[in-house]
């Protein structure tokens, strides 16, 4: 039989309670966590979000409520009402804040049974997350997502503070808009009262905020739901949020100096300093130092070492001549046995495809023929005896223009993002060969770094600033090749602002993979956390960047007709930026999925397990909407 709670209150949360409130009458709610029958005396373990206390049921002392206790189980829902007392000093529990207190209980009231569940939530880990994912109501229960969504609050509300402070604005954009191009599929809605159209989901609030600027509102920002149908990854869910601003008559530096005050303010509530300025680095320094334009600076960046090779070494070693040899070392790993090289063959990126790019990692091997070779590389790479240090090559059995399994290509520029510039001045100074060679590089990187982690320790939190390598990368190419339509497309979105120079020298038509944008990442140990850029505000720079896309004026009008119209009213000259709000919190809570940071999230396959969606709708409701699917067989 179920108590009512009647006029009850509850005084103190399961976590308040210390020692200074001994000998004090309590009511406390909340769910059974653990229950230990002794005979006479039941112990509950008593659990909300705050914490745990622990409650004592004397059968002397209340006899009725210790019988109710005899019945309970795990995740009953209960009130208890009782007198703080100190526990003896013997069983004191230290690793709980209410450990040294305990409540003896003079009443007991079952507010709510719960079947058995299918996992406990006072697990700290449960292995199965499908599993995870459709109870979610019982998986948000366990203290370590508590803790995680603790942690969201604060840092949002911190970013929040930050933001109002520095004079921003927070504005609330449409979420149903029309369909732009952001670089993913969107997300579409179809209109009853308008049969055939419809409405797409943000995959950013964009010309939304632009057009804010427009209006004059001078500094925005928002917390926003945004929406991409892309491919799932633990760290990408198909709707995010973001920490999205936009602010009038800004250099690069004024948006780097306010996203900085505010992930210090975020950082700060999680306990974790930050210094600033942010280091820097262009694109091309980054493809050459790391091989990846998100770069990981908590291990060394690689170095080219191609001079410590005379001529007929290269030759002897089948290594390509005048192309990157690329050294990358991961401290602390040491020499690898024959074994452990063989092994790292399953673990070198699939596009490092043979007879085009080689690992050479045998190094003692190497030493034996080449002494001074070897002694040259560690020299340069400032590597020590227990380093590991590895050769990223161009196969030299390779000819020019030969492609090895459609992966890596070598000749003409087709390899990589974009064919080589025809001028000095370019997005990326590198070759499309060059190009390759360090991508392939950093993706070598990354894979040692990774299978070696617990040798060289850099990816442990040690409470230091190394902790958090925070990284500004700049100067991006403004367009990217795209091999299966032979045309160019934009490589952040066609909104962003081209260098001037390269706007002044003619390269939209001349050179478009020589044009650089006034774009902006902003990079944490390896992880993109946000993209920004100066924005267009003239239209006929927009009707220019239409032009080098490939589209027509009528294309232009009918999809972006009212920005390009807001724009011949005076518009200011403008910038901004978004950051994942789910990757900061991610990364501050030490977890590796964005999903123990979003209350309710989709699986690798975009499934909601707990609510069962997407599920098909009825047939009256397709009819209102005017909609026949069509199913593949």
């Amino acid at each position: 039989m179920l108590d009512f709670l009647g006029t009850l209150q509850r005084t103190h949360t399961c976590g308040a309670l210390r020692a200074a409130e001994a000998g004090s009458s309590v009511v406390l709610m909340g769910w059974v966590n653990r229950r230990r029958d002794h005979g006479n005396l039941i112990f509950l373990d008593l659990r909300d979000r705050t914490g745990i206390t622990q409650i004592v049921l004397d059968k002397d002392l209340s006899p009725d409520g210790h019988a109710k206790a005899e019945q309970i189980r795990p995740e009953y829902v209960v009130a208890v009402v009782g007198k703080v007392r100190l526990r003896g000093a013997e069983v004191i529990n230290p690793k709980m804040e209410t450990g040294a207190i305990e409540i003896v209980a003079d009443q007991l009231l079952v507010l709510n049974d719960s079947k058995l569940p299918p996992f406990s939530p006072a697990e700290d880990a449960i292995a199965n997350e499908e599993l995870r994912l459709k109870y979610r109501y019982l998986d948000l229960r366990r203290p370590a997502m508590l803790r995680n969504f603790e942690l969201r609050h604060k840092v949002a509300l911190a970013i929040r503070q930050y933001l109002s402070g520095e004079g921003f604005l927070e504005v609330e954009t449409p979420i149903l808009m029309g369909s732009t191009p952001e670089g993913a599929r969107d997300y579409l809605v179809p209109s009853r009262v308008h049969p055939g159209s419809f409405y797409a989901l943000p995959q950013s609030p964009q010309l939304f905020k632009q057009i804010l600027m427009i209006s004059g509102f001078d500094r925005y920002f928002q917390v926003a739901r945004c929406f991409r149908d892309e491919d799932l990854r633990a760290d990408r869910q198909p709707e995010f949020t973001q920490i999205d601003l936009e602010m009038s008559f800004p250099q690069q530096e004024t948006v780097f100096a306010v996203v900085e005050g505010f992930l210090k303010a975020a950082f700060s509530v999680a306990g974790e300093p930050l210094s600033a300025p942010f280091p820097r680095m262009t694109f091309d320094e980054a493809l050459r130092l790391y091989g990846i334009d998100k770069p990981d600076m908590r291990l060394p960046a690689m170095t080219e070492v191609s001079a410590a090779f005379m001529p007929e070494q290269l030759q002897t070693l089948a290594i390509a001549a005048g192309q990157p040899i690329v050294a990358v070392r991961i401290p602390g790993v040491g020499e690898l046995s024959r074994k452990e090289r063989d092994d790292l063959r399953l673990v070198y990126p699939s596009r490092l495809a043979p007879n085009a790019l080689k690992v050479m990692d045998d190094f003692k091997r190497l030493e034996k023929s080449f002494p001074q070779a070897i002694q040259t590389i560690r020299e340069l790479t400032g590597s020590a005896e227990q380093d590991l240090v590895v050769l990223v090559v161009a196969d030299g059995k390779l000819g020019d223009g030969r492609v090895a399994d459609g992966e890596v290509r070598f000749g003409d520029g087709a390899e990589g993002k974009r064919p080589p510039t025809g001028d000095g001045v370019a997005a990326s100074v590198l070759t499309g060969r060059e190009r390759t060679i360090y991508e392939m590089a950093g993706l070598v990187r990354l894979a040692l770094a990774h299978k070696f982690a617990d040798r060289h320790k850099a990816f442990e939190k040690r409470g230091t600033a190394e902790d958090y390598r925070f990284l500004w990368v700049t100067d991006f190419p403004f367009f990217e090749w795209d091999e299966e339509t032979k045309t160019w497309a934009a490589a952040h979105h066609p909104f962003t602002s081209p260098h001037e120079d390269d706007l002044e020298a003619g390269r939209l038509t001349s050179d478009p993979g020589a044009v650089r944008a006034l774009a902006y990442d902003i990079v944490l140990n390896g992880t993109e956390l946000g993209s920004g850029s100066i924005r267009i505000h003239r239209k006929d720079v927009q009707a220019q960047i239409f032009s080098a896309l490939g589209m027509s004026d009528e294309e232009a009008h009918k999809r972006f007709g009212y920005f390009l119209e807001a724009m011949e009213y005076g518009a200011p000259p403008h910038g901004g930026i978004a950051l994942g709000l789910d990757r900061i919190v991610m990364i501050l809570a030490g977890e590796q999925s964005l999903r123990e940071v979003i209350a309710f999230p989709k699986t690798a396959r975009a499934i909601d397990l707990m609510v069962n969606a997407p599920a098909p709708v009825s047939e009256i409701q397709l009819r209102e909407l005017h909609i026949r699917p069509v199913l593949k067989n």
